[in-house]
Order: C-alpha cells, then sequence, then structure tokens
C-alpha cells in the first residue's frame, strides 16, 4: 500500500447502476479510500442547473458592498453562518487570504442554558437581503448535495465490505456550505500566497468540493507521503470528494484524511466545499469503538510527517465528543465569534495547542 499518489482518481459513479460494472467501481473506490483520501467523482446525478445557478450567483454576491456583506456577518452569529472578510481566519497561525459566506442545513436555534455548548452551533442561516434570489439557489444546492453525499456514502460502506447503512448513524442533521473566493494574489508585491493553509477537515464527515472557476485556475493541492504537493486541477462536471477527520477516526486510520492546502495565483478563484455533518453528541470512545472489529487488523494508511502535524484536537486532543472539538476548532479560527459568544470557554480553547 502506497500514498505516493501523483494525481487523483476520477471514479465514475454511474458504474454502479449495473452489476457488471459495480464491481470495479468498488474497487477503485476502495484504492482512493485507503491510499489517497481524493478523488473526482463524475455521473453524480446533481442536476446542472442546480450547478450552474450557483456558479453564476457567486460574482454577483462577492460584489456585494462591504455594508451589505457586514449585514450576515459572520461575528453576529453564535452558529459561525455568514459573512467572514479576506484575513479574518486563521490556518496553523497564518492568516488566510479568502472571503466566504457560510451556510447550513436550515434549523431553528433550540439551544438553551443546560444543552451542551456545542448545540449552539446549530442554528438559522443569515441571508443577504440584497440578493433575495440567493437563498433559493443555497438551499436547492444543499438539498442535492445531501442527497449525493448519501448516495456516495453507501458506495463507501459496501467498498469497505460493510452494510451500506452502517455509516449512516454518524451523521448529523446539519450539514455545512461555504462559497469561497479566493482574490488574485501577486506574489512580487504580498509573499504570503496561503489562500488556506495545510489542514485536514474538520468540518464534517466527508467534504463535496465544487471547484467553480475555469480549468485554467489553479490552487488546490493534496499532500502525498513523500511530502510533495500534488495539484487538483479543474475537471469540468466533477466534484472533488476527501476524507475528513472524524471518517479516519471511525475507520482506525485505514481511511486517512489527506493535508490540503489552497494558494493564491494570479487568477481570483471560486470555490464551493459541502461538509456532510457529523453527530456532535458522538463520543471518542464510540467513534473509536462500534467499528473497531471490522478494522482491526487492516494495514493503516501512511502519510507525510507534515501531515501527521496538522492540528487534530477529536484525534489527539482532551475533548471528549466530536462537537466540542468541532467548538474548538471554529472559536480558534474565528475569535471574534468565540470572544462574544462563548466568553466563558474562550481562553480555555486559545490556549489549549492539545
Amino acid at each position: 500500500m502506497t500514498s505516493n499518489f501523483k494525481s487523483i482518481p476520477v471514479i465514475d459513479l454511474s458504474l454502479a447502476k449495473s452489476p457488471l460494472t459495480r464491481p470495479k467501481l468498488l474497487q477503485e473506490l476502495h484504492h482512493a479510500l485507503t491510499c489517497i483520501g481524493f478523488l473526482y467523482i463524475t455521473n453524480h446525478d446533481v442536476p446542472q442547473d442546480v450547478i450552474s445557478d450557483l456558479k453564476h450567483a457567486l460574482p454577483k454576491l462577492f460584489a456585494l458592498d462591504l455594508a451589505e456583506k457586514e449585514e450576515v456577518a459572520l461575528h453576529n452569529s453564535p452558529h459561525f453562518l455568514g459573512y467572514s472578510q479576506v484575513g479574518s481566519e486563521t490556518t496553523a497561525g497564518v492568516a488566510d487570504k479568502r472571503e466566504k459566506f457560510e451556510f447550513a442545513t436550515e434549523l431553528p436555534d433550540l439551544w438553551r442554558v443546560g444543552l451542551p455548548l456545542y448545540e449552539r452551533l446549530k442554528g438559522p442561516n443569515q441571508w443577504p437581503s440584497q440578493n433575495p434570489s440567493l437563498r433559493g439557489v443555497i438551499e436547492r444546492y444543499i438539498h442535492e448535495l445531501t442527497n449525493l453525499s448519501e448516495r456516495f456514502l453507501r458506495l463507501v460502506g459496501e467498498a469497505l465490505s460493510l452494510n451500506p447503512e452502517t455509516l449512516f448513524s454518524f451523521l448529523s442533521e446539519q450539514h455545512r456550505l461555504k462559497l469561497v473566493h479566493y482574490p488574485a494574489s501577486d506574489p512580487s508585491s504580498d509573499p504570503n500566497i496561503q489562500g488556506v493553509g495545510p489542514h485536514k477537515d474538520s468540518s464534517g464527515w466527508w467534504t463535496f468540493l465544487l471547484q467553480a472557476s475555469p480549468p485554467p485556475v489553479k490552487g488546490l493541492q493534496a499532500l502525498n507521503r513523500k511530502g510533495e504537493w500534488i495539484d487538483i486541477p479543474v475537471i469540468e462536471d466533477t466534484f472533488v470528494v476527501n476524507i475528513g477527520q472524524a471518517f479516519e477516526v471511525v475507520t482506525h486510520g485505514v481511511c486517512k484524511a489527506t493535508t490540503h492546502r489552497v494558494l493564491s495565483g494570479p487568477s481570483e478563484r471560486y470555490s464551493v466545499p459541502f461538509f456532510q455533518g457529523f453527530r456532535g453528541s458522538m463520543t471518542k470512545e464510540e467513534a473509536i469503538g462500534i467499528l473497531r472489529g471490522h478494522f482491526d487488523g487492516q494495514k493503516m494508511a501512511l502519510e507525510a510527517s507534515e501531515g501527521v502535524d496538522v492540528d487534530s484536537a477529536f484525534l489527539r486532543g482532551r475533548y471528549d465528543t466530536w462537537g466540542e472539538s468541532q467548538l474548538r476548532t471554529k472559536i480558534r479560527s474565528h475569535r471574534d465569534v468565540g470572544r462574544r459568544f462563548y466568553a466563558d470557554v474562550f481562553h480555555d480553547y486559545i490556549n489549549d495547542d492539545s
């Protein structure tokens, strides 16, 4: 087994529709799961108009003036939903050069004192008043990506010799979506080209990424075992899919969450990651124990030393539930929100480097 990939495999989901081609799909998927952690999927059955409507909405949305963006600023939301400007989020202690809008499955705010604090992450979205058509575009996209992620999860279960429904017990009722804009960058005048720094996805179970810029626009890279950064270019009519940290925990490292980053470049770039939600009440003991018997004895995927050092509060930290480790990660990334809504735990999380 090796993780020294030089490119990311493309997997055709239409192969699942025939008993003659389904074994080929499952074999390819198993290799991607256990050796790479990243893949493209094609023939995914998400309607083309759902994707094109979202792509067309992105430039208009990010062209809103600062006052209109401030109306839905993320620092107004205890659920970490809304707009954040360039430089407001950090990865590995360095400011990321991107702006973004964050949305999620629409849920009411039901948190009250006495409930776990991480339950406060669930709640309603903020919708820009100057772009009233956006809500329908976003909610339809979240609906279609939720369906896609569930279809894909059944295939993952089958590829790993599990009952296709087994992995559903880990899911949350809320999934998250980011609309991301990376402004163009000139390295001759600004040496910091970190669009977003090296990280493993901590926001969910699986990530489904729409690279919404034309193919010549690059930026996304994944780290192989040799420590080489491998480009993940735009391929039209595909989603890039990668493993989140929670899935690595549940599979006992057989399926690794691969470290990746985005570099700024001479062209602006749009990106739309959808994060399939992981149940916040899941304890580390549950996550490790439920499928221990299935994965015991299987070879763990290997990764570069740089990937081993990536912050992972649930894997190595002192927090017992996924929800608390997720809250800690968000507060460390968006400290203004943490100070405003989570003052009682803010300093503990900021000063915890476990």
